[in-house]
């Protein structure tokens, strides 16, 4: 589940492990929140993650996760 090379992802420094996550919307949202949170990003940033994030499908919620960090 790596992030396209072509694709500019918004927190490079930030890596999520999601492997073991698979169908949990849930525990990916908190395991990207944890990590946004640990790096000291904004709670608005947060905030604005958490919206796009939930705006729409699984699918959805995984391209929002690798546009915003690394996923592993």
């Amino acid at each position: 589940m790596e992030n396209d090379s072509n694709t500019k992802v918004k927190y490079p420094n930030i890596t999520v492990k999601l492997i073991g996550e698979d169908g949990n919307a849930f525990a990916v949202l908190g395991a990207v929140k944890k990590a946004l949170r640990k790096a000291n990003i904004p709670q608005e940033e947060i905030n604005g993650f958490f919206a796009e994030a939930t705006t729409g499908d699984y699918d959805n919620l995984l391209r929002v996760c690798m546009a915003w960090v690394n996923v592993e």
